[in-house]
């Protein structure tokens, strides 16, 4: 476990640092966190415990993930690392040429045309199959149980939920919309949201997570399930055959990584942008840090984390259809190249040319020295706001990350995986683990996780301590937010005529990423830290 002082809480929090040594899982919500403890004390391992809590995440905070989303694993297994890619591909109908003949010019957000196959279903049943304990059955009766019972909801879901039911009442207007709202309204058929603290449940959601519990996915790929769901997402204009849902299967991947200050940082390989994290601190490791809260610390993270993205956002693709190798972006060599490019002020992004060669995030960890990081998403919130009528089935858009550029490598093909923005992280060091760690929030990702890495390798903070402290977020060019926790004279520095960044201050609440973190030690106690910018909550024992 990395060396912090456990007391030392240098930015406003409400939370101290968890201590256990039998079990741990950290969520956004407190629901969710209690299930897969549950599952833990009912002896399950952290797989079992991550499935328990990944399903109730589904119900108790569906404005961020669902049953019909993706999902990506990294698990710690017997003093082993694998990585699990559900991430689904793209209808085998549906084509380039079908979408700009059509008069598109990107992949819409919302409605059919961004549904991809969902993975998520996939993730819980080969986890359990590979490395759990407890049947499905058993691991996802709590989500089950407050699916179907109901659960009062939770302040900053509210929030959310408020939000897009806003949203997508001025913009939805077909019919195929209308089981969105028949799902998440308020149980009161006020035609609004439900509020926090008020009572929500879906008998829908409950009977196919059951579904999936009992036959292990089987209905929801092959069966009625997937049936109804290929028919209504044709019916909505969409592509999707049976035969998409029925030919899918999750891969079990190689992660990648790169060792920073002696700690190997751990990410999903693309078509996850985990690598643009890797590629940032491979940047970074160049330099001397010795405080956080510096105009010359700020500024390189900024600069290193634009170069970084320049570089996903040209090479990072399925990998099967990336022109440049992970091995290669990741060279010492190119780390040096694109280092030399942060310079005094800040610069524009440019990709290089190597020399060739709406998301819930948890962590869980077992006394038997299994850990897992787990995220899972319907991408915008609530995804693309089609439900499976009767079903709690909320499908994602992540197809909306494809390009219709036929020179890029992200294009649009058919059973292509698209570019994916949502990523588990985790940290070990001389073979051992140390522990997962995420930040959820779209492109916000790769930047939390190198801020976390930072916070925890160069600046000592223990895991709470390291979510508490403000983020800040590149978003175009020189544009850069940041919360409004930050000191003030680091916004002024940053905006001055000697480092040219644009910055703003951003009060949204939900816009710099929700993370959560557990460390292990030598003698396997865990420590713990959950994001204070949502509900989240640990439960240890």
């Amino acid at each position: 476990m990395p060396s912090f002082n456990a007391n030392h809480y240098p930015y406003a929090s409400r939370r101290s640092a968890v201590f256990a040594h039998r079990g741990m899982v950290a969520t956004s919500q407190p629901l969710a966190a209690q299930a897969g403890l549950q599952v833990l004390q009912a002896g399950g391992n952290a797989i079992d415990a991550a499935i328990a809590a990944a399903a109730a995440l589904t119900v108790v905070e569906p404005s961020a993930n669902g049953i019909g989303g993706d999902a990506f694993a990294l698990i710690w297994h017997k003093g082993q690392m694998h990585g699990l890619n559900a991430s689904g591909p793209a209808p085998m109908a549906m084509s380039l040429d079908a979408l700009t003949a059509a008069g598109h010019k990107e992949v819409p957000k919302y409605g059919a045309l961004p549904v991809t196959v969902p993975g998520t279903p996939s993730a819980w049943v080969t986890m359990a199959e590979r490395f759990g304990k407890l049947p499905l059955t058993r691991s996802m009766a709590g989500a089950i149980s407050l699916a179907q019972d109901g659960f009062p909801i939770s302040p900053v879901v509210a929030v959310a939920w408020e939000q897009a039911y806003k949203n997508f009442s001025r913009v939805f207007k077909e019919d195929h919309f209308k089981s969105w709202f028949d799902t998440f309204g308020a149980l009161d058929g006020s035609g609004r949201a439900p509020r926090a603290g008020e009572m929500w449940r879906s008998p829908g959601h409950a009977s196919t997570l059951q579904s999936i519990a009992d036959d292990n996915a089987r209905s929801f790929y092959q069966g009625a399930l997937a049936e109804k769901t290929a028919a209504f997402i044709r019916a909505a204009g969409g592509y999707m055959e049976l035969s998409d849902l029925a030919d899918f299967r999750p891969q079990w991947v190689d992660p990648i990584r790169a060792n920073y200050r002696g700690y190997d940082v751990w990410e999903i390989p693309p078509n996850g942008h985990g690598l643009v994290a890797l590629l940032a601190l491979n940047m970074l490791k160049g330099f001397d840090f010795s405080e956080r809260d510096t105009l010359l610390t700020y500024h390189r993270q900024i600069e290193a984390i634009k170069l970084a993205y320049a570089d996903g956002l040209a090479h990072i693709a399925d990998i099967d259809h990336m022109r440049v190798s992970v091995e290669d972006l990741l060279s010492d060599a190119y780390a040096d190249e694109r280092r030399k490019l942060i310079g005094a002020r800040a610069t524009l992004p440019v990709a290089g040319d190597p020399p060739r060669g709406g998301t819930v995030y948890l962590c869980t960890a077992d006394n038997e020295g299994n850990m897992v990081s787990f995220i899972q998403s319907n991408y915008m919130g609530f995804g693309s706001g089609l439900v499976v009528p009767g079903t709690g089935i909320s499908l994602h858009n992540r197809g909306n990350n494809f390009t219709l550029d036929a020179a890029h490598p992200n294009c649009l093909a058919p059973g292509k995986r698209p570019y994916h923005t949502i990523i588990p992280g985790f940290l070990s060091k001389d073979g051992e683990a140390v522990g997962p760690f995420g930040v959820m929030g779209g492109f916000m990702q790769p930047q939390g996780h190198v801020q976390m890495v930072m916070n925890t390798v160069d600046f000592g903070l223990n895991p709470q301590a390291s979510l508490d402290a403000p983020r800040w977020e590149w978003e175009s060019d020189n544009k850069v937010s940041i919360e409004h926790s930050t000191a003030e004279h680091l916004f002024r520095g940053l905006g001055s005529a000697g480092l040219g960044h644009e910055v703003s201050w951003s009060g949204n609440q939900l816009g710099f990423g929700r993370g959560q973190i557990i460390w292990r030690d030598a003698n396997g106690v865990l420590c713990g830290g959950t994001e204070p910018r949502t509900d989240g909550c640990i439960a240890a024992w």
